[in-house]
């Protein structure tokens, strides 16, 4: 289980946050002062810390330069105020990973932790191992071999990028990996989540504003334009950006110039900006939802991020690498895996990707033995589920790399070739979880591993009931 140090000195956001994390398996100490964690740090071993920029006696910058120069490799998240975007810079700078203001959204906090922390054990796996690499990319496929000839060239310029692809196939993963490949990897990455800001902060958000701009605004904030640098900006969906601000972000991206909410001087942009959705941009062009000059001005280079299911020879690779890591944060011994659960892994479809076989192998962690894990505790959404594959046909034998054993048909299956489609998956998938869930859908999409956007989605397109 990962492990996270906390270090704010407002008792209410210790608590909450260690609450929140506590339902995502997240283990956490938290710790008021500087000096606390620091002494912490120098007894205990943490996957991540988070700590406020102000903080009594010892600040957040000073227990950060403490830990750069003790060496000790960990990744660092800031937080702060509104007011204290200055400081977040020169944080950056120092070392940290990455910020994020209050208040915020612990679920975006919860992704960068995940993403951060698997980079960072991708980095520190030791050369003689197979899964040593200095990419965070896991995967052997080729359709991974070309994403990383692709991120290569593009780390070589500062071209701006639109990441697609369905929830979970590690968009803002690959969107680092450009970042860390490229000559500004020592800049700033600065990622948003443009679905997780209330509209009416957004532009004050990325632009930033001088003080007496609006009401509330009591002092200069830079934006995460100027945050960025002259690193990355990462926009994470995209797609949910409204419209009046669709034509500023357009203005931007034409001049390269930002000016703050109030502010009269132009200031340069000379970050890259990377862009990422799942829904289908195109689609929304026709539907004057999307500005297609914007649309233009984005994709300029663009990456299509592989579902899981098209790179199935993977899922043996990415579970040993998974489980290599959970067992690590854990604390024991990384288990075997039965020939029949990874049979069962390598059939699956996964709507949620990457990220809901990370949470089936967490899973299994907690409900096996401790050595072995058995398909029973894999507890798939649907057990029919993993025996209804897309290819090959339906009742001919597997010769797929990752299967080592044929899948078995299920019965009600046989002669109906389009029930093995994936969304005849995909469908029966969400209807059994939220049947398990009582209709609740927020529960349900966690149980799947998508986000409750995706599963909104998916439930008016398969025209569900709950």
């Amino acid at each position: 289980m990962m492990r996270v140090l906390i270090v704010d000195d407002e008792r209410n956001i210790r608590l909450s946050l260690q609450k929140y994390l506590i339902l995502e398996h997240i283990d956490s100490k938290t710790v008021e002062s500087g000096e606390g964690a620091i002494e912490y740090l120098t007894q205990e071993s943490f996957d991540a810390v988070i700590i406020d920029l102000k903080l009594p006696c010892m600040s957040g910058q000073a227990v950060l330069e403490w830990i750069q120069h003790q060496g000790i490799p960990i990744p660092v998240i800031m937080i702060s105020a509104h007011g204290q975007i200055p400081d977040a810079v020169q944080a950056l700078q120092t070392g940290a990973k990455d910020y994020l203001v209050k208040p915020f959204d612990p679920a975006e906090l919860v992704i960068k932790l995940r993403a951060l922390v698997e980079t960072q054990d991708a980095e520190t796996v030791p050369e003689q191992s197979p899964l040593a690499r200095k990419s965070a990319l896991i995967g052997a496929a080729p359709v991974m071999e070309r994403l990383s000839a692709q991120i290569d060239k593009l780390a070589a310029t500062k071209v701006t990028v639109l990441l697609t692809g369905e929830s979970g196939t590690g968009k803002e993963v690959a969107a680092r990996e450009i970042h860390r490949r490229s000559a500004q990897s020592d800049e700033p990455f600065v990622a948003v989540n443009i679905g997780g800001i209330h509209e009416g902060l957004i532009e004050s958000e990325l632009f930033g504003h001088e003080k007496g701009a609006f009401t509330g605004a009591l002092t200069r904030k830079q934006g995460l334009f100027e945050l960025a640098g002259r690193g990355c900006l990462f926009l994470d969906e995209i797609g949910e950006m409204p419209l009046p601000l669709q034509v500023k972000l357009l203005r931007v991206l034409q001049e390269r110039k930002i000016r703050r909410l109030g502010g009269l001087q132009d200031i340069p942009l000379t970050a890259r900006i990377v862009s990422a959705t799942n829904r289908d941009l195109e689609a929304m062009v026709r539907e004057g939802r999307f500005r297609e000059d914007l649309y233009y001005r984005i994709n300029v280079f663009r990456i299509e991020l592989p579902p899981l299911r098209e790179r199935r020879e993977d899922i043996p690779l990415l579970t040993d690498h998974l489980l290599r890591n959970l067992s690590s944060r854990m604390g024991r011994p990384k288990p075997n895996l039965a020939p029949d659960a990874v049979a069962q892994l390598c059939s699956y479809s996964y709507p949620g990707n990457i990220r809901e076989l990370e949470n089936i192998l967490e899973r299994a962690l907690i409900y096996g033995d401790g050595s072995n894990i058995r398909p029973e505790d894999l507890g798939f959404p649907d057990p029919k589920a993993v025996e209804k594959q897309e290819a090959p046909a339906l009742g001919e034998p597997s010769t797929s790399p990752c299967l080592s054993t044929q899948v078995p048909q299920a019965p009600e299956m046989q002669g109906q070739e389009s029930a093995g489609s994936l969304e005849a998956i995909e469908r029966e998938a969400i209807r059994d979880a939220l049947a398990r869930c009582q209709g609740n859908r927020t529960k349900a999409a966690k149980e799947l591993g998508i986000s409750r956007k995706t599963i909104l989605n998916k439930i008016r397109a398969y025209g569900l009931s709950c």
